[in-house]
């Protein structure tokens, strides 16, 4: 006996066999259209699914290696600084020692405009800003010519320092120490500088080569024209002298 006879005499139900060839549903019939967007990341292409590229959508984060940011240009300031000298210095006091710092700079436009400050802080930065500040309040404005020289010589004295400045048309600029940094952020060219004293201070040097600076008069119009003319050669006014025939 079967399995189905004994269901029939124990009177269980039997179901209908079911043919699992035709319950399927018919091959050609056509597909749901896929719905799913796009997955716009992961290595691969440039787009399509789950594998694709991510160069469809904006990419998180900051820019990929060797990639520029799209940063402001910084803009240039007005004055030009340099830090000529940077010390340490302590004040004692009741409760003990105080260590802060001194800093001497000189600002210029490089167009004529040049000035030396001194800051003091206990940090650094703090220093420099305050002197760039100092500079800037004690800035003076130079009587150049037309060529950025001065018209003439010029002897200045401060405190144990004392300097000699020259014009020296079509010798750049000659000087040392603290006189060339103010004389180059001043825009100045064709100068010959000399330091007369023995001292090597150089806030005294840079606080002189200004006071020196300072005392050149103004040009007038009829000198900057003779400033600017091109020099002429000059010719003897003497007759050439007759030249000797040989008879062959």
């Amino acid at each position: 006996m079967t399995t189905e006879d004994n269901k029939k005499i124990a009177g269980i139900p039997v179901q209908a066999s079911v043919n699992p060839v035709a319950s399927q549903a018919p091959t050609n019939a056509p597909k749901a259209p896929d719905t799913r967007p796009p997955f716009a990341g992961g290595r691969g292409g440039n787009t399509g699914y789950r594998g694709g590229g991510g160069s469809s959508g904006p990419r998180r984060g900051g820019p990929r290696r060797g990639e520029r940011r799209d940063s402001k240009e910084r803009i240039k300031p007005e004055f030009d600084t340099k830090v000529i000298l940077m010390r340490r210095v302590t004040r004692v006091t009741k409760g003990g020692r105080r260590m802060s710092f001194s800093v001497t700079v000189v600002s210029g436009d490089r167009k004529g405009r040049v000035g030396v400050g001194l800051g003091k802080s206990i940090d650094t930065t703090l220093a420099i800003d305050k002197a760039t500040r100092d500079a800037k309040k004690n800035m003076i404005r130079v009587n150049h010519t037309v060529g950025m020289s001065i018209p003439h010589d010029v002897y200045a004295k401060y405190s144990s320092a004392r300097v000699m400045i020259m014009p020296a048309k079509g010798r750049g600029l000659i000087a040392g120490s603290a006189v060339r940094n103010v004389l180059e952020l001043a825009g100045l060219k064709d100068i010959n500088a000399k330091i007369m004293s023995g001292s090597k201070n150089k806030i005294n040097i840079a606080r002189v080569a200004v006071k020196a600076l300072a005392m050149l008069p103004k040009m007038t119009k009829l000198e900057a024209k003779l400033d600017t003319k091109p020099a002429t050669p000059t010719t003897s006014n003497t007759p050439n002298a007759p030249t000797k025939i040989e008879n062959k």
